[in-house]
Formats: structure tokens, sequence, C-alpha cells
């Protein structure tokens, strides 16, 4: 009886070294991976300008403080820096559309009792175009970015403003990225 050993022989030696070898150019060629397309803002987007933003609502504190919030933490979101209107690569523009405070959390009242609110909740509506400035074409737009801050009931509302402020331009940050 013949016994049949298998020996991987010079075909598959070559398969493997031909195996190992794709395998490593793939791991080595991930390393040099990296996405620029459908990243914002685009690469000659450098700097940024941001204008106060036109206020239809009677809360006028609203604009100075959405301007802030904006200063503060949108240029570094986008990974740029802020600039003059006049040498800014892009604008920030937008209107306060809406502004009020409802009380969505309460306990009914019994008979002859009035309701208890438990919770109240600011609610900021705005438009948004960041527009490119150097190609004049609009990046992002949107007519209606939203925010609600929730506050309990006997803190001061403006707690529920600030909040419902950060997380408005945090959806602005959110939506120009999504765009891309």
């Amino acid at each position: 009886m013949r016994r049949i050993v298998c020996s991987p022989g010079r075909r598959g030696v070559r398969r493997v070294l031909v195996s190992a070898i794709v395998a490593g150019t793939v791991v080595l060629s991930g390393c040099n991976y990296s996405f620029r397309a459908g990243s914002f803002p685009p690469p000659h987007i450098r700097t940024i300008a941001i204008e106060p933003f036109e206020n239809e609502t009677t809360r006028f504190e609203l604009t100075g403080e959405l301007f802030e919030e904006l200063l503060q933490r949108l240029p570094g979101a986008l990974g740029i820096r802020q600039a003059g209107s006049d040498v800014a690569d892009a604008i920030v523009t937008g209107s306060i559309n809406r502004y009020d405070v409802t009380a969505p959390n309460y306990r009914a009242g019994q008979a002859g009792n009035a309701a208890a609110v438990l919770q109240r909740q600011v609610n900021i509506s705005v438009s948004v175009q960041i527009v490119d400035l150097v190609e004049n074409v609009i990046l992002w737009e949107s007519t209606s970015v939203r925010a609600l801050g929730e506050y309990p009931e006997g803190s001061p509302e403006d707690e529920g403003r600030a909040r419902a402020i950060e997380l408005l331009v945090q959806e602005i940050v959110d939506g120009a990225q999504s765009n891309w």
C-alpha cells in the first residue's frame, strides 16, 4: 500500500507568499488612507465670519446670546478660524424666527385647584445660511433649526434659554457637517 503525503510544493509556497504580500499591501495602504472629498468645510475655507442674527421675536437678548455662543463654538467645531466679514472665506448669517416658553410637564389639578407645572421648556427656532465667499455658493442652509431647552419649574427661564442656545449651535454644526 502506498501512502500519499501532501506537501505544499512550489505552487503552495507561491500561493502563501502571494497571499501574504497582498494582505500586507492592503494593511499598509490603509495607513495612508485619507478622506477629503465630502468634508466640511471645503479645503479652501480656512476662516469664517459670524454675523449677528436678525431677531423676529420680542426677546431682544437672544441676538447677543446666540451670537456669543456661535463665536465661541462654531469656528472650533468646524476646524477653522474666526475672521471679519471683509476677509473671511465663509460667512454665517441667519434669523431668529421663534421663541416661546411652554409647560410640557404638569400635574392636573384637583377640583377647584390649579394644575401644578413641573417643568418648562424654551423653544427657539432659527434660519441659518453658511455661504462660501470664495466661490460665491451656499455651503449649507436650513430654514428650521430648532432646539428645546428644558428647565424645572421655579428655576430661571435663562437656564432653559442657555441650554436651548447651546443645543441650537450644536444643531447648526451637525447640519453643516452632515451635508457632506
